[in-house]
């Protein structure tokens, strides 16, 4: 049976992956783009509708203290696991 210690350890572990994986997507792809869709224009069955693209932007620093901090993680499970 695995004692408390044990599982706490390994919810370090995998918080401290999904750190590495949330850090490396974010130094990838250094932003979040998403479309809305809006109407226009209805006449009768006739509709005119806009499509817009934002960005939600992840700078560089966010995705390098993730990456770091899922790393130590990672580290301090395996060494106390």
């Amino acid at each position: 049976m695995t004692s408390g210690r044990g599982r706490h350890m390994r919810a370090i572990t995998v918080v401290g992956v999904a750190l590495i994986v949330i850090g490396v997507v974010a130094l990838v792809y250094q932003g979040i783009t998403y479309t809305t869709r809006e109407k226009v224009l209805e006449v009768g069955p006739v509709e005119v509708r806009k499509e817009t693209q934002k960005t939600i932007p992840l700078p560089p620093l966010l995705g390098g203290m993730a990456l770091a901090g899922g790393i130590i993680l990672v580290s301090v499970g395996a060494r106390r696991g």
